[in-house]
């Protein structure tokens, strides 16, 4: 594998300001999982019982059985539950992840999210996993969830979360072209586009640690105090670094027949509360989050070398290192993905080949650079970029006495280590450059050849800051 496909660079050091309406410092977003009668059942087809987040710990399928226990407490979840939850958060703005078989046996339901004005985002058509089912088969399931949905509600599902996803998920939902945004990620605490084909696909991120599934997972909230304290302290971070000029977006996921539970949804209207009670909160549906994303923030597709040919690589970045090609043509050869798509990323794939070259091939480059202020420039046969980085420092426009002191500096250094003093020029000002010059002469060979070969590296990482920005 020479192409790595995850995206392990995201938004970066500095993730762009959200600008949330009225200058909110957060963005806070309800998620309810509808799933009751959606989840595997033999009545529904499957060839088992459902065995996921429920009260039963350790619940196993069942093959070719009913599970009368399971089915219950999924019940719970939609004759009581939902309704104990649509009483405290009827006035939100929330989303519904609709499970498209499990809306379409819930009429009443359906008719008190669409009163309450809650988006109800499609979550499937069932509430089955998907990691193996096949691609085809998952494609047609996703286009039957769409048809289902907009019968069953009247409307076109917005958004999509699966949820139990396979590799394809995200791939197939981008592909339908038929959603705004698609959720079945947790990889950011900011929506994010993705590129698929020539499709322009926004993701909203959803979380499973702000979830009330932990109630229903090893190692999760064994009391509603323990599920209070994380929202409260996810909140409060979250809240903080929105003060602090950096504004994210919380999401909270919910399903009827856990939080829905009375020893469980006195956390939740705590933490809703505690939430109202700060200035500059936004509760939005995810349809908002993703209307405001998509208008603040369009996607603007960007060079990506990691996606180039071989060809085309070398012709743009072969002489990011001096008269150097070869290194460009190995770069190309290393497992590059996304995270070198940016200028730091990439600098970081020609340095590893300039670490990992023999001392030859090294000297060969340091001694590809032109002197400083040296005959090349008076005779303006530089490359473009040292032309432009020598003139960046005022090299190019020396004094009679000055020009005389560079070339006499460049002489005594290369009579001594055998290769050009090299400096990243745009790091420094005229004088700092003699300066450094005059300190560096005076190295042994071993550590200036270190020295100059770093040297180089950062010269590298400069071009490709103008190169890709």
């Amino acid at each position: 594998m020479t192409r790595y496909p995850r995206d392990l660079q995201g938004h970066g050091p500095t993730p762009p300001a959200p600008r949330w309406p009225g200058g909110a410092k957060i963005a806070v977003q309800i998620v309810l999982n509808y799933e009751e009668g959606g989840e595997n059942n033999i009545l529904h087809g499957d060839a088992a019982s459902e065995a996921f987040l429920s009260e039963i710990v350790g619940a196993a399928p069942w093959p070719g059985q009913r599970h009368a226990n399971m089915e219950s407490f999924y019940e719970y979840g939609a004759r009581a539950g939902f309704w104990r939850l649509h009483r405290l958060l009827g006035d939100l703005p929330i989303t519904v992840y609709g499970v498209a078989t499990a809306l379409a046996r819930s009429p009443s339901q359906v008719a008190a999210m669409q009163d309450a004005g809650w988006e109800i985002a499609s979550h499937g058509l069932k509430w089955i996993e998907h990691k193996d089912m096949p691609e085809a088969k998952e494609r047609a399931a996703i286009a039957e969830a769409i048809r289902l949905h907009t019968e069953v509600t009247g409307e076109a599902p917005r958004g999509f979360y699966t949820g139990r996803s396979s590799e394809n998920t995200l791939r197939l939902t981008a592909e339908t072209r038929a959603f705004e945004y698609i959720a079945d990620a947790y990889a950011d605490d900011l929506p994010y586009w993705i590129e698929v084909g020539d499709r322009d696909q926004l993701v909203v991120p959803y979380t499973l640690d702000a979830n009330d599934m932990r109630f229903a997972t090893p190692q999760g909230f064994n009391a509603p105090e323990q599920f209070f304290d994380y929202l409260r302290a996810t909140f409060d971070t979250l809240y903080r670094e929105g003060e602090e000029g950096a504004a994210k977006m919380m999401s909270v996921g919910l399903h009827c027949r856990l939080v829905g539970r009375p020893g469980r949804i006195e956390a939740l209207r705590r933490f809703i509360e505690h939430a109202q009670a700060h200035d500059g909160v936004w509760f939005a549906t995810r349809a908002q989050i993703a209307d405001h994303w998509a208008r603040e923030h369009p996607h603007r597709r960007i060079e990506r070398p990691s996606q180039m040919d071989r060809e085309t690589f070398v012709a743009r970045f072969g002489g990011v290192v001096e008269h150097s090609p070869w290194v460009a043509e190995r770069a190309f050869d290393l497992e590059l993905g996304p995270a070198h798509d940016t200028p730091v990323g990439l600098a970081n794939a020609l340095s590893r080949v300039l670490r990992t070259a023999s001392e030859a091939e090294r000297l060969g480059v340091l001694r590809a650079h032109p002197d400083l202020a040296g005959k090349l420039a008076a005779a303006k046969a530089l490359t473009a970029e040292s032309s432009a980085e020598q003139a960046s420092a005022g090299l190019d426009a020396l004094t009679e006495a000055e020009r005389a002191r560079f070339t006499k500096a460049n002489a005594e250094y290369m009579d001594k280590h055998g290769f050009p003093f090299i400096i990243a020029v745009r790091d420094h000002d005229k004088a700092g450059i003699m300066a450094a010059f005059e300190r560096r002469i005076a190295n042994d060979r071993a550590t200036e050849f270190a020295e100059a070969c770093r040297q180089v590296e950062r010269i590298a990482a400069l071009r490709l800051r103008d190169m890709l920005g």
